[in-house]
C-alpha cells in the first residue's frame, strides 16, 4: 500500500480561479494571469509515485513545489484535478475524512523542525499518536522505537532546545515514523541544516528507507540532494512540471535548457552508472589490444577488458580501469553476459558539462509557504 497519483492538478490564488484554469487550459501563461491579479501556483501537474519509492520534487523558490506538496494531503484544496492515494480520491473526502488521512496515513516532516518546546523529546515523538487516541503505554513504546530508529535512543527525556538542529530534525522524523503512516511528505526537511549534518540526515533517510520502504515525496531546491535521494525526480518551473525521470534521465537527457542548467554543478561520477552510459558491445569489436590481438567476438571483449562491472556500478569506479587500457570496460548482467561496454572516450564525453542555453535563466524568486503556519494542523490532522 502507499501508491500515490496526481491527475492534472491546478492551484490558482485570486479572483475567479475556475476561469483562470480554463484560460490556462486554453494556452494562457502564468504572466498573463498575474497581470490581472491572479497567481497560478501549480499548473496541470500529473505524476505517479509507486509504493516504497522516494519521489523528489525540485525547483527554485516560487516554482510551486511546496504548494503542490500541500495539495497531496489536503492542506490546500486543488482548484482543479485529483489526488488519489491507494485509489481513494482525497480531493473528494469530507474534512473529517481528510483529518483521518493526515492523522493515520500521511505524515509530514517540516523544514523548521516544528517541535513543541514545552514537551520532551519523547513527548514530541509521541504527539501524533496522542492525537490519534493511542493508549499511553503503546504510544510511549512506539515513540521510543521511532527515536531509536533515528539514532536518538537515550535522549527521550531531553528538551528540544538541548538538541542540535540535526537532532531536532530527527525528532520530527521520529514523530512521523511513530504514526506508522504509509506515506511521508518532506518539505525542504534538511535545507535548514549545516552541510555536514544535512549529509548525515540524507544518509539516515536512505538507511531508514531500505528498512521501512515508505512512500516518500521529498521537496528540495538542491539538485545534488534530489539526485542522491530520489528514485524519480520531478523538476518544476513556474508552476509546471517540466521533466520527470530518474537522476540519470535528467543528467543525460535533460528536457530543455532550463533543466540542463541545473546539472552543471552535479558530480556526475557519483550519480551516473555504467548502465546509463554504456554503448552496445559491438562498439568494442575491432579494437586492437596492447599485444596486437584484435577483438572479434563478445567473448574476446570479456577476456580483454581491464575490468568487468555491472550496470549499477557508479562511473567513478570506471576511471582507473579506463585510464590504464585502451580496451573498453565490460558491463555484464547478473548472469555474467555482456550487455554493453564503456570506452575511455565515452566516459570523458559524458563527464563534460553542458552549456546553459538561452532558456537557462533562473525564474524570479518567489515566496515559499511557511511550514510553521500549518505545523499543528498536519500533526493533529486538523
Amino acid at each position: 500500500m502507499g501508491k500515490l497519483r496526481a491527475e492534472h492538478l491546478y492551484k490558482v490564488f485570486g479572483r475567479r480561479p475556475d476561469e483562470a484554469v480554463a484560460q490556462l487550459e486554453g494556452g494562457a501563461d502564468r504572466e498573463e494571469l498575474r497581470a490581472s491579479g491572479t497567481t497560478a501556483a501549480v499548473i496541470d501537474a500529473s505524476f505517479a509515485v509507486e509504493a516504497g519509492q522516494i519521489f523528489v520534487v525540485m525547483g527554485l523558490s516560487g516554482s510551486g513545489k511546496s504548494t503542490l506538496l500541500r495539495m497531496l494531503n489536503g492542506l490546500l484544496e486543488p482548484t482543479a484535478g485529483r489526488v488519489l492515494f491507494d485509489d481513494d480520491d482525497l480531493t473528494a473526502l469530507t474534512p473529517k475524512g481528510l483529518r483521518e488521512v493526515r492523522s493515520r496515513k500521511i505524515s509530514m516532516v517540516f523544514q523548521h523542525f516544528a517541535l513543541f518546546p514545552h514537551r520532551s523529546v519523547l513527548e514530541n515523538a509521541a504527539y501524533g499518536l496522542e492525537v490519534q487516541g493511542v493508549p499511553r503505554e503503546e504510544r510511549i513504546r512506539r515513540a521510543t522505537e521511532a527515536l531509536e530508529l533515528v539514532g536518538l535512543a537515550g535522549w527521550e527525556k531531553s528538551w528540544p532546545d538541548e538538541l542540535s538542529g540535526g537532532m531536532q530534525q530527527r525528532v520530527g522524523l521520529a514523530r512521523a515514523l511513530a504514526t506508522d503512516a504509509d506515506m511521508l511528505l518532506m518539505d525542504e526537511s534538511f535545507s535548514a541544516l549545516d552541510p555536514l549534518i544535512r549529509r548525515d540526515m540524507q544518509d539516515q533517510l536512505l538507511q531508514l528507507q531500505k528498512r521501512l520502504k515508505k512512500t516518500i515525496v521529498f521537496i528540495t531546491h538542491d539538485l545534488n540532494e534530489a539526485m542522491r535521494l530520489g528514485d524519480r525526480i520531478a523538476v518544476m518551473r513556474d508552476g509546471r512540471i517540466v521533466q520527470i525521470g530518474t537522476a540519470e534521465d535528467i543528467l543525460v537527457t535533460p528536457a530543455n535548457d532550463y533543466v540542463a542548467s541545473f546539472t552543471q554543478d552535479v558530480d556526475r561520477s557519483r550519480v551516473l552508472t555504467a548502465g546509463a552510459i554504456m554503448a552496445e558491445p559491438s562498439e568494442a569489436l575491432g579494437t586492437t589490444t596492447d599485444d596486437g590481438t584484435t577483438l572479434r567476438t563478445e567473448q574476446d571483449v570479456l577476456a580483454a577488458a581491464p575490468a568487468t562491472v555491472t550496470e549499477s556500478t557508479p562511473i567513478m569506479e570506471l576511471f582507473q580501469p579506463c585510464s590504464r587500457s585502451g580496451v573498453a570496460v565490460a558491463v555484464t548482467d547478473d548472469d555474467g553476459a555482456l550487455t554493453g561496454v564503456v570506452t575511455r572516450a565515452r566516459l570523458l564525453a559524458v563527464l563534460g558539462e553542458p552549456d546553459p542555453g538561452p532558456d537557462g535563466a533562473e525564474p524570479p524568486a518567489g515566496e515559499t509557504p511557511d511550514a510553521s503556519e500549518t505545523t499543528k494542523k498536519v500533526i493533529t490532522g486538523a
